[in-house]
């Protein structure tokens, strides 16, 4: 009989040795293969057969069979989360599917700068993160999603400050909108709220300022002068008389050269037409141009024009008389190149 349940316990135990070696190979040791982090996507409303596909011509599984063991063993793959997860070398698969299976992504980086309309903010946005182009696009266009924000269609291109921010792959283009507004009023804290009361400018105003001279300014380092400008032409209640709102106001941003014929447009934006600041940003305002507004050169300069050099500076002036002498010397550089439009 003792013999018997000595056999009985060494087959048990055998037995238990086996399917611990098994369970080890197959869920515990480091089984995701190659030298860098792979990065894969899993899209809304993937099954469980599309994650593996993914993860198979990822070619990082040392096992598919295993890993869909492992899952199983786990009770994963009923309920695919999506997202963008980051698969690092020496994983192994209980990591893995418990990764998968918690939604844990890695943050992905979303980057725009040198935005005009929110189309072009939509397009580039579009193909960093699982909501595409169209769906940020109408987002945008509904004026019903933000208006309690106090923004409208022509004014929430203020909320979109160019710089690098990170997201979830899968947010949609609510959270997107929710997030960099949240960033937005980070931005607007108490010292630059300061700054655009003693200008007597809301941050709004601010925005709209800073987009006309980050569209001016080839050189950052004259951007606190030409809002400096702009800010003295505000106070006289001269039109600000800014080329780029005419560009804007004409949908052309290709011109070089602004034609009479472009100066009679009659659209809110055209500064050369109406007083003041137009209605909205006439770009995403950069975090350059808001802090060259906030910070604006103290000066009595009311005009400036490029320089006929090429250089990307501007000739600044007091009087109309000596601007319309530099104004001169740039047409004639305009006409010597052939540039009419």
């Amino acid at each position: 009989m003792r013999k018997i349940f000595l056999t009985l316990f060494y087959l048990i135990l055998a037995a238990a040795i086996t399917v611990t070696a098994l369970l080890w190979v197959i869920v515990l040791r480091e089984n995701v293969m190659g030298d860098a982090g792979v990065r894969i996507t899993i899209p809304t409303g993937s099954t469980f057969e599309d994650l593996a596909d993914s993860l198979r011509s990822s070619g990082v599984l040392r096992s598919e069979r295993n890993f869909i063991i492992t899952s199983r063993l786990k009770s994963y793959g009923r309920s695919v989360k999506p997202g963008s997860y980051m698969i690092e070398p020496g994983m192994s698969y209980n990591s893995l599917v418990n990764m998968l299976r918690s939604g844990k992504q890695a943050p992905v980086n979303v980057t725009f700068n040198n935005i005009r309309t929110l189309e072009e903010l939509a397009g580039r946005v579009g193909g960093q993160i699982e909501a595409d182009s169209a769906s940020l696009a109408a987002f945008l266009a509904d004026e019903t999603n933000y208006s309690a924000d106090g923004f409208d269609r022509r004014t929430v291109i203020a909320v979109f400050i160019p710089d690098t921010y990170q997201f979830y792959w899968s947010v949609d283009a609510e959270g997107f909108y929710r997030r960099i507004l949240k960033e937005y009023r980070t931005f607007w804290k108490d010292d630059r709220l300061a700054a655009a009361e003693a200008l007597e400018m809301t941050p709004l105003e601010v925005s709209v300022m800073a987009s006309i001279v980050d569209e001016e300014a080839s050189r950052a380092v004259e951007k606190p002068r030409i809002a400096g400008v702009y800010i003295n032409r505000l106070r006289l209640g001269i039109p600000l008389q800014a080329d780029p709102t005419v560009k804007f106001a004409v949908n052309d941003f290709t011109l070089r050269r602004i034609l009479n014929k472009h100066l009679e447009v009659d659209s809110p934006y055209n500064t050369y037409k109406f007083k003041g600041l137009p209605p909205g940003p006439i770009c995403c305002p950069s975090r350059s141009g808001l802090e060259a507004v906030l910070n604006a050169e103290k000066h009595e300069y009311l005009y400036f024009v490029a320089r006929y050099d090429s250089s990307g500076y501007h000739h600044f002036s007091r009087t109309l008389a000596e601007h319309n002498k530099y104004a001169a010397a740039y047409r004639r550089e305009l006409n010597r190149r052939k540039i009419y439009r």
